[in-house]
């Protein structure tokens, strides 16, 4: 029988079948998830799981039978084989099912082409197997001869002395390398974390009355759990005997003493032993080992863990910066891990007395987190002063709340590294076995971001209960960790989307909470993301225009809504970050009212029409558009961009504009697919006025909506097959030779959507409509004008603009045309604090190459303090980025996290641009606002290209709101809190 664990990995290379193992030799396309969940449960019942058969694999590269070694071979490995169909998948899906490790091709399993996804699918499918009764080798486990342990972990050496050669690997993922040490067999079994979690898990889904132990397990384990675990033995004997639980149970009480009786010292030690005598980090080590080794049971575990903390982040920065062979560099990881699991349990022991005790703690477990890859070196070089005790006894309520928002970004930030290290795999892999899912919770409830996260929400605890925090999200853990962003109250049914968010059906009227942010929404009465993604992204900009509550989670707050998944909430965010969310029928009566009100004054806008010049029916070059020309010939983006190039004329490119007035005479062509010959436009009037009267008649709104979105479909198909007349295209070569120095269809170009509802004063419409990156080719280009022209008729953008909007069918498109700039780096910045509310200060995220920090992207976000202070919110967490070829098209290119997007000199020179946007924009013809601005641009070569600035529009009615003001704690003057208080309450 294997030994169980992620250590079970020493015995399941073969685990890997993963997925899709799905596809019968037969099968010409990939099946179904449910297909491929059928499949996974007959391989389950199969003794042979995926594998064929017992093989010897020659070094010739030939394959002979298991009772026939490969002859004078003593370098043949003999190990399973697998099934046809799971050689198909690796081949063709790239899934790989039940990984022998032995004979397996380094490079190929590095897998630095794809992400690494072989690497990764190898460890999910080491933890299926260890949570879930061995997965798909649930009877395969006892398949004599399907691999070899001795094989195994001689590839694991040798796949790490072949990886570790490489300097610039542990400089580009580090944190993966840590955590695959932790898979890979090449030393033994020594780590009991994971085989204890999914130990009592298997207990606790077998007999419920576990469960209570299994929380404590999972949730905040320490040695004392081995005790209780006995104690429940003795209690249920008998039922765990009928369960054919019993051995497991007296199995997870020797594990938990094992974990938490000394052990990770010694193996520490005998690491430290296989060092060359004259490495740096030797004498340092073994003075830890000795100097905690000469401490007693119950001894002085916070100098314990800020030791270990230390050198973690020695270790780390160690491996990065000095020379050494590929086996030490190995020994040092496995050393690293060791450390990281001797804080780990160790944690639970330091009870911080007070507050300021309690920061302490924050700060090295911090450390450690920085030591062990969830977070980057140079992230926590600009993190430190913001973690560190402040050196004070007494600070003011708002300086301990900024520091707790500090230290829960730092918590996100580790969270964040593992999510986009894994999310991919385990989104992909959760469409057709669920339990995937948890392996990202198990990553994090394994590493010293648990205790991390548990310090922090206790020191929010306590603030809560010494000020108020104004929180009250349903009865859930850590009520002051969760943080709104934008103010608004909505009362719908709630719905907890785990995974990928792509393709979930959302309304209007209900509350979403997202385990991953989206990247493109339609409109929800609520939003609670586990990550924010950026504060500036399109989707964040129309929540806060319109007045949408959006609050940010941790993880484990998104696990306790769970139960809360299909009931019907009142859910508010103030302006001061305040979150309440409780059950419809605890409402007050004043929260009641709001909806009552709500209902009789619905406020809506209407886009003005009376100035629009439909009667332009030219290119325009960039440089003859102004301000006085948005609504009327083009929509702002060109209007204000023809500005920009007149106020910034070396930060802007030149351009080209289609005015509505070309859409507009496109639209008199015959419609096709129409029995009564009429022409787009009549079409699309006449469509409308039958919804207006169907308004008028009493129709319910779901069928006046179902009724437009049938009609705009269809309209939208065949605007993709209009005719674009040959006055247009000739005018487009003109003007691309003219203006891009080019021939048509030889200089890639973006092609920008650009309506007549955009940027009103009340309403941003940020990114709903079509922008076409980078295309060249003619053909490319024409296709791309009509999608753009054919954007505002889509689902998502029509309900936005029916949300708010009293006349949404009065929208024209004009098209922006634009030369590519294939940018280092992009984003938005917005002059004003959005965080803060400080109209002196400045946001800014950028995210690497083009198209940055717009839609959602894990952004690299600062908040930029008048004061000089320049404060990082949060890193960019996305793996790959856009960049902009010149044969057109984007390729996507993978990001590393260990250097920063935005330096010092960028931060410097983005706080003066905002300035001079403050300064020149209220003053320019057109502008009707003093700011604050929300600003496109990007970085190519260290030099600022404009792209967009339009005002930045939030919801007066959200911030003013009565009621969210009451929400929000009260501000206090002259008031200091003492951190040398007690941070517990007494019994």
């Amino acid at each position: 029988m294997f030994p169980f664990h992620r250590s079970f990995h020493r015995v399941l290379p073969l685990l890997l079948f993963s997925l899709t193992a799905f596809l019968s030799p037969l099968a010409a396309q990939p099946s179904s998830a449910e297909e491929v969940a059928a499949l996974i449960d007959s391989y389950r019942k199969d003794r042979r799981g995926p594998y064929r058969g017992i093989f010897w694999f020659c070094s010739d590269g030939s394959q002979r039978a298991a009772r026939d070694p490969c002859p004078n071979d003593d370098k043949a490995h003999q190990h399973a084989d697998y099934r046809p169909e799971v050689k198909r998948l690796m081949r063709e899906d790239h899934l790989f099912l039940g990984q022998v490790l032995a004979d397996t091709d380094k490079a190929a399993f590095w897998d630095a082409e794809h992400d690494h996804s072989r690497l990764k699918q190898y460890q999910l499918n080491n933890y299926l197997v260890a949570v879930d009764n061995g997965w798909i080798l649930e009877q395969a486990r006892y398949y004599r001869g399907a691999f070899q342990i001795e094989d195994e972990e001689e590839w694991g050496r040798a796949f790490f002395r072949w990886l570790l050669a490489k300097d610039e690997v542990l400089q580009k993922d580090f944190y993966l390398i840590v955590q695959a040490a932790r898979d890979i067999p090449h030393r033994g079994d020594t780590d009991l974390n994971q085989r204890i979690r999914a130990v009592s898990k298997e207990i606790a889904d077998k007999y419920e009355a576990f469960m209570d132990l299994r929380i404590k397990i999972h949730g905040r384990p320490e040695g004392g759990d081995a005790g209780a675990v006995e104690r429940f033995i003795e209690q249920h004997e008998s039922a765990l005997q009928q369960r054919n639980l019993l051995t497991k149970a007296r199995q997870l009480v020797a594990d938990i003493r094992s974990a938490y009786a000394g052990s990770d010292l010694a193996n520490i030690r005998d690491l430290v032993k296989e060092l060359p005598a004259d490495d740096s980090l030797r004498t340092r080590l073994t003075t830890f080992v000795e100097r905690q080794q000469r401490v007693e049971d119950g001894g002085n575990d916070i100098s314990r863990i800020t030791a270990a903390a230390d050198l973690t982040l020695e270790i780390r920065r160690s491996l990065i910066g000095t020379p050494r062979k590929a086996l030490d560099r190995l020994r040092l990881i496995d050393i690293l891990n060791e450390l990281s699991d001797l804080i780990f349990r160790s944690a639970a022991n330091w009870e911080p007395a007070t507050a300021r005790d309690q920061m302490e703690k924050i700060c090295y477990l911090g450390v450690a987190a920085t030591g062990t890859g969830f977070i980057e070196l140079w992230e926590y070089e600009v993190a430190l002063g913001n973690i560190a005790d402040p050196g004070y006894q007494y600070i003011w309520p708002e300086m301990l709340t900024a520091y707790l928002d500090n230290a829960r970004r730092f918590v996100e930030w580790g969270t964040a590294t593992n999510r986009v290290t894994y999310g991919d795999v385990v989104e992909r892999y959760a469409e057709f076995e669920p339990k995937a899912l948890g392996f990202l919770d198990d990553q994090i409830r394994s590493s010293v971001l648990l205790p991390l996260g548990q310090a922090v929400g206790e020191l929010g605890d306590w603030l809560a209960r010494n000020s108020d925090s104004g929180n009250r999200l349903m009865d859930i853990e850590s009520q002051a960790q969760a943080r709104g962003l934008n103010p608004g109250y909505a009362r719908g049914i709630l719905h907890l989307i785990e995974g990928a968010p792509d393709g979930v059906e959302v309304n209007n009227r209900d509350i979403f909470a997202f385990s991953r942010p989206p990247a493109d929404l339609k409109p929800v009465g609520g939003i609670l993301t586990v990550s924010e993604g950026n504060m500036v992204s399109h989707v964040q900009l129309l929540a806060r225009n319109l007045g949408i509550p959006n609050a940010v989670l941790t993880d484990r707050q998104f696990e306790q809504l769970k139960p809360y998944d299909g009931q019907e909430v009142f859910y508010a965010v103030s302006s001061a970050g305040s979150v309440v969310m409780k059950p419809v029928d605890e409402m007050s009566e004043t929260e009641r009212d709001l909806f009552a009100v709500k209902e009789r004054s619905q406020q809506k806008i209407t886009v003005p029409v009376d100035r629009i010049d439909l009667s332009t029916r030219d290119v325009l070059k960039l440089s003859e558009v102004d301000s006085e020309d948005s609504g009327v010939r083009s929509g702002p983006k060109a209007a204000n961009l023809g500005q920009l190039k007149q106020l910034f004329p070396d930060n802007v490119v030149n351009g080209l504009v289609i005015p509505f007035g070309i859409f507009r005479e496109h639209l008199d062509q015959q419609m096709p697919g129409q029995p009564d010959e009429v022409s787009y436009w009549e079409f699309l009037n006449n469509r409308f006025a039958r919804a207006a009267q169907m308004e008028k008649d009493g129709a319910a709104p779901e069928e006046i909506e179902r009724y437009t979105l049938e009609q705009l479909a269809t309209l939208r198909e065949a605007i993709n097959q209009i005719k674009i007349q040959g006055k247009l295209i000739a005018q487009l070569r003109e003007g691309f030779q003219e203006q891009f120095g080019g021939a048509f269809g030889s200089v890639p170009v973006f092609l920008r959507s650009d309506t007549n509802m955009e940027d009103l004063e009340e309403f941003t419409g940020a990114g709903l409509n079509k922008t076409v990156f980078n295309v060249v080719d003619q053909t490319a280009i024409l296709n791309g004008i009509k999608e753009v022209w054919a954007s505002p008729y889509t689902e998502r953008s029509y309900r936005w603009r029916q949300r708010y909007l009293l006349n949404p069918e009065n929208v024209f498109p004009s098209i922006l045309i634009i030369p590519s700039v294939d940018v280092d780096n992009s984003g938005v910045m917005i002059t004003k604090g959005v965080t803060t509310g400080n109209d002196d200060d400045i946001t800014v995220a950028f995210s690497r190459g083009a198209g940055g920090a717009v839609d959602g992207q894990a952004a690299e976000a600062y908040l930029l303090e008048h004061t000089g202070r320049f404060i990082l919110q949060a890193p960019a967490r996305e793996r790959m980025h856009r960049r902009l070829p010149v044969t057109g098209g984007s390729v996507m290119v993978a990001s590393a996290f260990d250097e920063r997007i935005l330096n010092r000199k960028n931060l410097e020179e983005l706080y003066v641009l905002g300035q001079r946007v403050e300064e020149i924009m209220p003053k320019a013809p057109g502008v009707r606002t003093e700011g604050p601005f929300d600003v496109e641009l990007g970085f190519k070569d260290d030099k600022i290209w404009l792209f967009q600035i339009r005002p930045f529009v939030e919801n007066d009615n959200a911030q003013r709101s009565e009621y969210l003001q009451s929400i929000s704690p009260p501000k206090r003057e002259g008031v200091y809190i003492d951190l040398s208080s007690k941070l517990r309450e007494e019994d």
